[in-house]
């Protein structure tokens, strides 16, 4: 099958766009030049990529399948073009970070301050995320590193882990709820529990009952969004893990409450989580070193 490079190009660029015209217009051609392009692809792999309507154009679902690869294939070209710029000494290109809320509050201003004076021309890109324990996005290689709690398994071999900091997950709940006079985990095991997870098998607060010889609860509401967490545990009769430096911050403190259960908080490593063979390349190599000046910065507990 010999896909041309300039081909995936095209594909991409008609389904982002929604037309041909479209495409073009990005692509700096002719439309004629992107309808050859798209009919020599489908050619090349044996089967229809778009279809057309009055609403533009879509791909097949052989199409799907060829751009989904493609992204990949382009993502990782992208990046082997931007490791032989930074080994030859030219920091230039982008990082992609995905960190949990408690980074982004202690960590990530801290760090993008002293990368980006260090090297401005390396554009980075950050998304919040609540859960990291699936590392979906660090797979896919849509980041480049995930800063979060370090899974307590992470599967031999596919992953490298620098360790920056000890955190603690607090029991919380909303100002007013009956719930915050609790003093053990077991009073808590009925109650109206939040998981931040994607399937609620998973979380944080699983891990906690599963830590002191409990028995989960079926989760009462499952959250990937630190927005709904927030929502439920300040609006509803809900119980959930947070960290504590964020759960005691005077803006969140004055909406919700620590639980002081006697079996204490959940005890978690906070790291930088990258693919195996990633720090090889220069700048997320840099971006690390940054995170743990980061951590380790006097103020820092």
């Amino acid at each position: 099958m010999g896909i041309k490079l300039a081909a995936l190009q095209t594909l991409l660029a008609a389904v982002e766009e929604g037309s041909l015209r479209g495409a073009a217009r990005r692509l700096g051609v002719s439309q004629p030049a992107v309808t050859k392009a798209v009919r020599e692809l489908e050619r090349s792999v044996g089967a229809p990529v778009l279809q057309r309507s009055t609403a533009g154009v879509f791909p097949t679902a052989q199409g799907q399948v060829l751009l989904e690869h493609g992204r990949r294939a382009l993502r990782e070209l992208d990046d082997a073009q931007a490791q032989i710029d930074q080994l030859g000494g030219r920091m230039i290109g982008e990082l992609g970070v995905s960190a949990v809320p408690l980074a982004v509050m202690l960590l990530i201003p801290e760090t993008m301050r002293t990368f980006g004076r260090d090297y401005p021309d390396i554009q980075l890109r950050v998304r919040e995320e609540l859960y990291v324990a699936q590392l979906t996005l660090l797979r896919e290689g849509e980041v480049d590193v995930i800063v979060g709690p370090i899974p307590d398994t992470l599967p031999p071999g596919e992953f490298e882990v620098e360790e920056l900091m000890p955190i603690r997950m607090a029991v919380v709940v909303g100002r007013g709820n009956p719930l915050a006079r609790a003093r053990s985990l077991r009073q808590l095991a009925g109650a109206r529990w939040v998981f931040t997870s994607l399937t609620g098998k998973s979380g944080y607060a699983r891990q906690l009952f599963e830590l002191h010889g409990m028995v989960p609860p079926a989760p009462a509401a499952v959250v990937n969004s630190t927005l709904a967490l927030l929502a439920l545990l300040t609006q509803g009769d809900y119980v959930g893990l947070m960290p504590l430096p964020i759960a005691e911050h005077p803006l969140a403190a004055q909406f919700m409450a620590v639980v002081p259960i006697k079996e204490g908080h959940l005890p978690l490593r906070l790291g930088a989580i990258v693919r195996r063979g990633g720090l090889l390349k220069p700048a997320l190599r840099h971006f690390v070193a940054h995170l743990h000046r980061a951590a380790h910065a006097p103020a820092r507990e």
